[in-house]
Formats: structure tokens, C-alpha cells, sequence
């Protein structure tokens, strides 16, 4: 018997669930404006550990969301996932961020593509058969109107960037699928179950978050 501790705060979603054997037994989240991740997270932490009736020493791993996704949210989830980890002696697992989402769309056939706003017409995407294997990896990319237009079949579009690439992305063939906005730990379940199971943790003490681009500072330019 396998508890594990998921942990997504990738994006404007704060989002903690505890699952058993791959099967999720309680989640906590909310997708707030303000980002609330440094608020709720150790919150949501103690909550489901108490509402699913374990102790934290009945935990055999954490899994961490790794990226693509905000930088200070990232952040938030990684450090308290490793400081679990380091404190139980307990292996750290590592989830993908959009294949996380994209798993929340049950298809039985086409593609899916999970997309994360990155500002502007920019995104983070992949590209995600029906058995939720990669058939693109990970790409920071600036949406136009050909984009994706080499792809046959019905291609399912998840995220939040339904608002801003809908008029944009216009051919038959897309279907947004707008009730699917934010990756959630829940959805991370059976994929941190299944990297258990075969060993592929990451170190504690080494990993970091796969931002995709760099975290860029603005300073104010000097006075002539």
C-alpha cells in the first residue's frame, strides 16, 4: 500500500492530493488571481493528510509539479515538497506539468494539446496522443494561425489559453476543451504512482523546477 503526496502549483491553480496506490483519495485546490500558493499550500498539506485519516510517516514519496509553468509557483511547490522529503527520508518524484493536464482530457482518439499562457501570444505546449503518450515535447511557442496546422484528426486543445489563441486557431478540426483550464494534483495520481512504482525519483537535494524560459527581472533603466 502506496500513499503518495501530490503537489501542483504550476499555475494560477494551488492544488494538493493524497492518493493511494495511483487512486486519488481527497484533493484541495483553488485557482485564485492573486496566486495564494505561499498562503494555502502547507494548509492544504496538513488538511489532506488529516482528512484521508494517514499520518505524514505513512507517506512512501511526494511528486512535485516540475514545469513548465510560473516561476514563484514553482518555487512555492518544489521547496515544500523537498522539505518533506528530506525531513521522512522519502523519495521525490517529478511530474510534467502538461502531461498532467492533459490526462484530465479523456479521449478515446485524435491529440491532445496542453497549452499554459506564457503572456502575450505565447505559450507552453506539448503535443500528446490519446494514450497520453509525447509526440511533441515541451516548446515555448508564439501562436498563429498556422500553428498546429500540419496535424490530422481532432485535435483537443486544454488550458488557459482557450480565451486568447480561440480566434487565432480556428480550423474544424479544433476543439477547445474550456472546462479543463489548470492542471491538478488529483490528475497526477496514477502518473506519480507509476514512476514509483518503477523507481524514477528525482534527487532531493539537486532538482529544479523546468521553467522553460528564464526568470527575467525588470530594472528600471537609468536616469540620463
Amino acid at each position: 500500500m502506496s500513499f503518495i503526496l501530490n503537489i501542483e502549483t504550476a499555475t494560477k491553480n494551488c492544488s494538493v492530493a493524497i492518493a493511494k496506490n495511483g487512486e486519488t483519495i481527497i484533493c484541495k485546490e483553488i485557482a485564485e488571481e492573486g496566486y495564494s500558493h505561499a498562503e494555502k499550500l502547507h494548509v492544504f498539506i496538513e488538511e489532506v493528510i488529516a482528512q484521508s485519516g494517514i499520518s505524514v510517516h505513512d507517506l512512501a514519496a511526494v511528486a512535485v509539479s516540475q514545469g513548465p509553468g510560473s516561476y514563484t509557483g514553482l518555487r512555492i511547490g518544489v521547496s515544500a515538497a523537498k522539505g518533506l522529503c528530506f525531513a521522512l527520508n522519502i523519495p521525490l518524484i517529478a511530474v510534467d506539468t502538461l502531461k498532467t493536464l492533459a490526462s484530465q482530457a479523456k479521449i478515446s482518439e485524435g491529440k491532445i494539446i496542453p497549452m499554459l499562457d506564457a503572456r502575450r501570444m505565447e505559450v507552453y505546449s506539448a503535443i500528446f496522443n490519446s494514450k497520453l503518450e509525447t509526440e511533441r515535447a515541451i516548446q515555448a511557442e508564439v501562436i498563429t494561425d498556422d500553428s498546429f496546422s500540419d496535424l490530422a484528426g481532432t485535435i483537443y486543445f486544454v488550458g488557459d489559453c482557450a480565451e486568447k489563441c480561440r480566434s487565432v486557431l480556428t480550423k474544424e478540426n479544433f476543439v477547445f476543451l474550456e472546462d479543463i483550464k489548470y492542471p491538478s494534483a488529483a490528475a497526477m495520481s496514477k502518473i506519480s504512482y507509476d514512476k514509483y512504482k518503477i523507481s524514477d525519483t528525482v534527487d532531493v537535494a539537486y532538482f529544479e523546477p523546468y521553467y522553460l524560459k528564464d526568470f527575467m527581472i525588470n530594472t528600471p533603466s537609468k536616469k540620463q
